[in-house]
């Protein structure tokens, strides 16, 4: 929905983040997709590029403000859609 609204706006030139603010590691995520699959997995960890932002929280001010827009599915709900997806896509 974000992103369509944003082609369809008349607003050029604005980075605009789409996301959701809930904050969360990249680890974190790998351990909630583990717990919902069952997966047994190992998590590998490397150093992170120099380059990689160190906060993952998007601010998505401009996304509310020049497109009415907020994230409407949280990251469970999400994680759970797309797991779902790939099983029966299989």
């Amino acid at each position: 929905d974000g992103i369509i609204r944003a082609m369809e706006t008349d607003v050029r030139g604005e980075v605009i983040n789409l996301g959701n603010p809930d904050e969360r590691s990249v680890k974190d995520i790998a351990q909630l997709i583990q717990h919902m699959t069952g997966s047994r997995s190992s998590i590998v960890t490397q150093d992170l590029p120099v380059d990689d932002p160190t906060r993952r929280q998007p601010d998505i001010s401009k996304a509310r403000t020049l497109l009415g827009w907020e994230p409407k599915v949280g990251l469970d709900e999400g994680l759970k859609k797309t797991i779902e997806y790939f099983r029966r896509a299989g």
